[in-house]
């Protein structure tokens, strides 16, 4: 039997680290083929170079017994190959109609035929039973429609082979029984999945093999049905998974306080209409709900980041509703920023620069940095916080997407904050590093941090908060104990319905 991709002895080096060493991997025809491992394993890496994203240092890549030369995206989505990446690439303006045909436009001389359009894109959804209004704006869909749109746009264009990165990082526990029913609904149709995840529950749900990674290198495939969740994840880490728990403990004082909290998204829609909370000391207040439902603009008004157009925040007896995010740093906010990249690190610059990012000041003195002190700083995050790899100067744009994280949630842990803002603080993470992100979450509160804990991860807001609070469309929808509920009933909490 032809495989549907054949990758053997695939290296890519990059200055500082390998992210590919030797891989390889066998996907057949038809078959839903998981692809797992740590953050940093190779995983991501592997499948950009089958997309064309990407050029190998060495090894051979094979569509359909068809070796790849040019390694372009051009090449691989003509072979049958699309990949539909974590962060969705759509234009929020334009229909779901436009975006899948964007750069495909059918014509009619000089005219973008809209009809055919419209019929080429009916036609994609009905055979792969994708029903999306064509006409409907993306930005105005659910994230979990919107993920439907990226994999039209792959449909319409061709590919048969279809990798997803992540595609349930961001949805309820709804959404994703949706999605894991269109997956295998596209390979009932004759599509062949690869599917890179953490989720081992999802992989035991619809995948036909399993392969694993592990430090750029191929450990092993295996057939789904003869393992087992907790086996792949010892295999991928090294150990057996040890999750964290949560003790019991009675909370101090209240420290963050928020009060009849209004704020506008940016784009001046209402994003939160008098919401109320408090978090106190030696307590995590979970915050569950859909995305885009006000959670990052709550984190951002009580950060100092966006300005509420009413209510009020308070640390302690302090009202910071006005104060700026230097003042509320001093005050000992720590903070892990839902979105890394635009508001926790700075690529361009090393390990050790990122590792000091907002305390500069004790690092430095008549306008002078102590090297040597930075240095031993770093160090110390590395270790603790087993970043890889584990070099101060290598620049923070040549690690994983995890290990940047760890080195944010050491940096944010090691001011000793009296209050935790955490944003998705596990999006995206092995098995591995969620442990460690988790049990630092835990340590906080132990030592009496007030820990405010936004993620669209159910069970781990079940595992380790004290309260958990929900919003829907801005407002709270409910508080509960996460011994009262279930990742079903939060997602009905989240979606505006009663448990």
């Amino acid at each position: 039997m032809e495989l549907a991709v054949e990758i053997a002895s695939v290296s890519k080096r990059y200055a500082r680290c390998v992210a590919n060493e030797d891989a390889r991997l066998e996907v057949r025809p038809g078959e839903i083929h998981a692809l797992v491992g740590e953050n940093g394993a190779g995983k991501s890496t592997l499948m950009k170079i089958l997309a064309g994203v990407i050029r190998p240092d060495q090894g051979t890549v094979k569509i359909r017994g068809r070796a790849m030369s040019r390694f372009v995206p051009s090449e691989a989505l003509a072979a049958g190959v699309g990949m539909v990446f974590q962060h969705f690439v759509l234009v929020g303006p334009l229909t779901v109609l436009e975006n899948v045909v964007l750069g495909r436009e059918p014509r009619r001389g000089p005219f973008f035929d809209r009809a055919r359009a419209a019929a080429e894109v009916a036609a994609v959804s009905e055979r792969y039973g994708l029903a999306v209004d064509p006409w409907a704006k993306v930005e105005d869909l659910p994230v979990g429609v919107q993920q439907r749109v990226e994999i039209l746009k792959v449909l319409h264009r061709g590919a048969e082979i279809i990798v997803l990165d992540e595609p349930t990082a961001i949805l309820t526990p709804q959404e994703v029984d949706d999605l894991l029913a269109v997956i295998r609904g596209l390979a009932k149709a004759g599509s062949t999945i690869v599917l890179i995840t953490h989720k081992l529950r999802e992989v035991m749900a619809v995948a036909d093999r399993i392969t694993i990674m592990r430090q750029g290198r191929t450990l092993e495939t295996l057939e789904a049905k003869a393992t087992s969740a907790d086996e792949i994840a010892e295999k991928m880490i090294g150990r057996p998974p040890s999750p964290p728990v949560r003790q019991p403990r009675a909370p101090g004082e209240v420290f963050l306080r928020v009060r009849g909290l209004s704020a506008a998204s940016d784009r001046g829609v209402a994003a939160l209409s008098g919401v109320d909370l408090e978090v106190r000391q030696g307590e995590i207040l979970g915050i569950a709900g859909i995305e885009g439902n006000g959670q990052a603009e709550l984190l951002e008004c009580i950060a100092g980041l966006r300005a509420p157009s009413a209510g009020s925040v308070s640390f302690g007896d302090r009202d910071v509703t006005r104060a700026s995010v230097g003042e509320r740093l001093d005050l000992g906010l720590g903070h892990i920023p839902d979105d890394r990249l635009r508001r926790a690190v700075v690529l361009p610059l090393s390990v050790e620069e990122n590792a000091i990012l907002g305390s500069a000041r004790s690092y430095s003195s008549f306008a002078r940095l102590h090297t040597q002190k930075i240095r031993a700083h770093a160090q110390a995050l590395i270790a603790e916080n087993d970043v890889r790899p584990a070099d101060p100067s290598a620049l923070l744009q040549g690690l994983s997407g995890g290990n940047q994280q760890k080195l944010v949630i050491g940096r944010e842990m090691a001011r000793k904050p009296r209050l935790v803002l955490a944003g998705h603080p596990t999006r995206g993470l092995d098995v591995s590093a969620m442990e460690h992100v988790d049990k630092a979450l835990l340590a906080a509160r132990d030592q009496g941090a007030a820990v405010l804990l936004v993620s669209a991860e159910l069970s781990e807001l079940l595992a380790i908060s004290d309260r958990i609070l929900v919003l829907a469309g801005g407002r709270v929808a409910g508080l509960v104990a996460p011994e009262e509920v279930d990742e079903r009933a939060l997602g009905l909490m989240m979606a505006g319905m009663k448990p």
